[in-house]
């Protein structure tokens, strides 16, 4: 039993010291920690651009094969509009 409180008593106090170190740290979390994010948010806006561009190309490869025509980003988007408009349609109560 003796051992049990001993183990106890040690975590509460880790805990405490861990938790009053936090609140007297005069900086932000991310400093005491030493953590920045690993890529930045313009950096990931510009990833998902790449995406988008190179998943346009390889499918308009794939209809240049089958003899369609080529998808824009004008059309992609209308579909993306129509498709949305859809959705909402299907939500709503009737």
């Amino acid at each position: 039993m003796l051992l049990l409180l001993g183990t106890v008593a040690v975590l509460v106090f880790i805990v405490g010291v861990i938790v009053v170190v936090g609140h007297a740290y005069p900086g932000t979390d991310a400093e005491l920690l030493d953590w920045s994010p690993t890529r930045s948010p313009a950096v990931e806006v510009q990833n998902e651009l790449d995406d988008v561009r190179q998943m346009l190309e390889a499918q308009n490869e794939m209809r240049r094969r089958r003899g369609a025509s080529e998808l824009t980003e004008a059309d992609i988007e209308a579909r993306v509009r129509e498709d949305e408009t859809w959705k909402a349609r299907m939500r709503r109560p009737g």
